[in-house]
């Protein structure tokens, strides 16, 4: 059954849902990672991923991503930290076609972003720090999935995301929002919204931008 929650975000964007989180005081907002392919918002709860160098964890092997995936439905987006500075894809083209066979709604990579045109190709959406042609065989492997991971430059906000919170991203910014506080994030939200609309139509109605923004817009937030 569809999480109701994943559904009720998909229906806001990142501003509304952002300007949600400053009234609440609470983090969340991610800039700098770029929508490389697909069209649209995405939104679900997070399936993550940590990658970087090192030993892969005991087991029989499997290529990164793919355990992921296995995991993800509709209703999930994979989100992968690969912040090693090394120039190394941590999501590429297979699993770019995987993730979309499996109907993932997305993928969100704080690291480089390999096969960008396949990407593209395959109306996938993908949103990443970088892009790179280099592979990440003999480079990084996958550390860890349904783990904590980073997300986020120390300058522009940087995230702990855990496993099962909710994720929305679009070409304004991705938002990480913590499973326990999104009932809340989502009213302040779908509030901010209504006000919003009310004031747009208002604009649209004749009512000069100074009086309808002046006082509501200015103020909206405190309230």
């Amino acid at each position: 059954m569809s999480d109701l929650n994943v559904q009720r975000l998909r229906r806001l964007d990142a501003c509304a849902v952002s300007d949600a989180l400053d009234k609440l005081q609470l983090p969340g907002v991610v800039t700098g990672l770029t929508q490389r392919s697909g069209g649209g918002r995405i939104a679900g709860r997070a399936v993550t991923m940590k990658v970087g160098p090192g030993q892969p964890p005991p087991g029989p092997a499997k290529h990164l991503g793919c355990t992921a995936i296995e995991q993800s439905d509709a209703d999930n987006v994979i989100v992968v930290e690969q912040r090693s500075g090394l120039e190394a894809g941590c999501w590429g083209g297979l699993l770019t076609l995987g993730a979309k066979v499996r109907g993932v709604a997305g993928v969100v990579a704080d690291g480089p972003l390999r096969d960008v045109d396949e990407a593209m190709a395959y109306e996938f959406p993908v949103f990443s720090r970088s892009l790179t042609s280099r592979t990440a065989r003999g480079r990084v492997v996958e550390l860890g999935v349904q783990v904590p991971v980073t997300i986020g430059a120390a300058q522009g906000g940087e995230v702990v995301v855990q496993p099962g919170d909710y994720v929305l991203a679009d070409r304004s910014a991705v938002i990480f929002i913590a499973a326990a506080d999104i009932q809340r994030v989502l009213e302040a939200a779908e509030t901010i919204v209504a006000k919003e609309a009310a004031m747009a139509k208002a604009i649209l109605a004749g009512t000069p931008i100074g009086q309808v923004m002046g006082g509501n817009y200015e103020h909206m937030l405190s309230h």
